[in-house]
């Protein structure tokens, strides 16, 4: 275990918590980002959108010191990541939480048991502390409490995601990095995990950086949307004007059948709110 991690007391005067300046990233002849460039405001959720193939998930290992890029610079809360993850750092070191798809849990373990896992690898605590602790978490993502004696494998998909979410959750992060998390769920398994993300961000002060494909996600919970294309962030802002962006991919995404009816519904709430507010 590493205890000379740096510091990373929030710089509330810097509003960007990740800055990625100039990313490439290759494998063999696939340039898949070539000089991307990218700002996550603080205590905001980021979503980020894109064809297969287009490095989201690239991205995302990249900015949590999981792929080393061949050239450019990440910044976490105002500071280099290879500088700090020179420094022996690691993920826990730099107040990351990460969810990867379908929770990426340790199916030999019960779903306590991967949480305490986190908890005793990186904090000198009883056992008494870390079991309360992982109910906290447990209870927390709005999983039952028997769940936490129970195996992976026994979880539906939506439990898997929301024991996944508790264990990205265990050293209380500032920033989470979420990959698909609701990519296999029904329709109100997803809506539910949608609702859990927003009720966190807002009561926990999280930022987050979402990774993902599902339209209803996008206009539930992100403030703003990035879209990948060409090698960089081809656009970013507000739903509503990504949608507008005037490319291929962007038309095909947001003005498909699908597309369609979630922008329709998007306007739909965005007019009840401010009648709502104005009476």
């Amino acid at each position: 275990m590493n205890n000379t991690a740096i510091q990373l007391e929030p710089d509330q005067s810097h509003e960007h918590i990740i800055e990625v300046r100039g990313l490439v990233n290759q494998f063999g002849d696939n340039r898949v980002h070539d000089q991307l460039d990218l700002d996550v405001r603080r205590g905001e959720v980021l979503g980020v959108v894109g064809a297969s193939g287009t490095g989201k998930s690239v991205l995302l290992r990249s900015i949590v010191g999981l792929n080393q890029p061949r050239s450019g610079e990440v910044r976490l809360f105002g500071k280099s990541l290879r500088e700090m993850l020179d420094q022996g750092n690691n993920l826990t070191d730099l107040r990351l939480g990460v969810m990867f798809q379908d929770g990426a849990l340790f199916s030999s373990l019960t779903v306590r048991e991967n949480i305490k896992l986190a908890l005793t690898e990186h904090y000198s605590m009883s056992d008494e502390l870390t079991h309360s602790l992982s109910c906290m978490k447990i209870a927390l993502v709005g999983l039952p409490a028997h769940a936490a004696a129970q195996y992976p494998s026994s979880l539906s998909g939506g439990m898997r995601k929301r024991a996944g979410l508790a264990r990205a959750l265990a050293l209380d992060p500032e920033l989470m990095f979420l990959d698909e998390p609701t990519a296999g769920l029904d329709p109100v398994s997803a809506d539910g995990i949608d609702q859990l993300l927003r009720t966190l961000r807002d009561t926990l002060g999280l930022t987050v950086f979402l990774v993902t494909h599902d339209l209803d996600t996008l206009h539930a919970i992100c403030d703003r949307v990035a879209v990948l294309a060409d090698g960089k962030v081809l656009t970013i802002g507000p739903i509503e004007e990504v949608a507008k962006y005037d490319h291929p991919w962007v038309r095909e995404y947001f003005s498909g059948p699908r597309g369609r009816m979630v922008m329709s519904q998007y306007e739909h709430d965005s007019e009840h709110a401010g009648e709502h507010a104005k009476s």
